[in-house]
């Protein structure tokens, strides 16, 4: 059966995504039809699709009320292959901009917006780079798995983190490894991760911290989407996982550089452990119409 869709083309950092609101959760798009939408020849082309539908109206919103019963929004969220994905920091900057602009929700200067999403609900803000979304607590995960990308001349060791989603931080030794390594073949990893993870790779600025705030340099592989021009959640665990590296006296707040921009990473303590933020910008880019087989 066809589907109709109206849709709006968003990015932050030039992560990119394709949103469409469907508030009673009535469309269910197929992992197919998601892929035919991100293709960046025949379709749209996005790194994924974003769909807005109320948490009353989605199983998967049901935890998101139930931890915050102001959670009406959920962030149903797809990779650019159809796959699932748990949380998008980029994505969700960018649903925030489409709630607000469509009249769905309303952000005042001083005042959170709650989204639910399959990570948890997650609360965003106004702030000076455009918006800044609290990733809740995150974790050391996965070990110290050994990565090999295509053009790095040796295995490298990762370092675990989840933000609410898998990652694995790899560090390098300058800007020409970054610049070389070729991200359009799926980096591998010993052992394999069970549910796969975004992998980074990170080269520290020099000098390293400026004026108290850490600044590195960052390039990325998404599970499911491959190198995009930028990850949110991933430069939250390059940012931790360079201020675990640097040991005692490193720095909360961080300046990352993708290539699609800069976004800011800020570490925090709170009643149940320690926060992770990230912030940056988010532009609606354009509207159109979709009909699908």
């Amino acid at each position: 059966m066809a589907v109709e869709l109206h849709f709006t083309k968003g990015q932050g950092t030039g992560n990119d995504f394709v949103l469409f609101s469907d508030p009673d959760g009535e469309v269910d798009l197929t992992p197919s039809q998601i892929a035919a939408i991100c293709d960046r020849h025949f379709g749209v082309g996005a790194d994924g699709v974003l769909r807005a539908v109320r948490s009353a109206n989605i199983d998967a919103g049901a935890a998101s009320l139930a931890e915050d019963d102001a959670a009406e929004w959920f962030m149903d969220y797809h990779n650019g292959d159809g796959s699932i994905a748990e949380m998008c920091g980029n994505g969700i900057r960018v649903f925030a901009r489409y709630l607000i602009d469509n009249g769905l929700a309303t952000l005042a200067p001083g005042d959170t917006l709650v989204i639910g999403t399959r990570s948890g609900v997650r609360d965003v803000q106004l702030n000076k780079l455009g918006f800044q979304v609290d990733l809740g607590r995150w974790s050391l995960d996965g070990g110290e798995p050994l990565v090999r990308a295509k053009n790095l001349q040796v295995a490298r060791p990762g370092l675990g983190i989840n933000v609410g989603n898998p990652h694995v931080v790899v560090a390098l030794a300058d800007d020409e490894e970054l610049d070389d390594a070729d991200l359009s073949f799926i980096p591998h990893l010993e052992p394999v991760p069970a549910d796969g993870a975004n992998v980074e790779f990170v080269v520290p600025s020099d000098p390293l911290v400026r004026d108290g705030v850490g600044r590195i340099r960052m390039r990325v592989h998404e599970r499911g989407s491959g190198e995009t021009l930028s990850c949110g959640t991933g430069a939250a665990a390059a940012a931790l996982a360079t201020r675990y590296w640097a040991g005692e006296g490193a720095p909360n707040n961080w300046s990352v550089t993708v290539p699609g921009g800069v976004v800011g990473v800020r570490m925090f303590p709170t009643e149940d452990g320690e926060h992770v933020a990230l912030s940056g910008p988010a532009e609606l880019v354009y509207e159109g119409d979709l009909s699908l087989g």
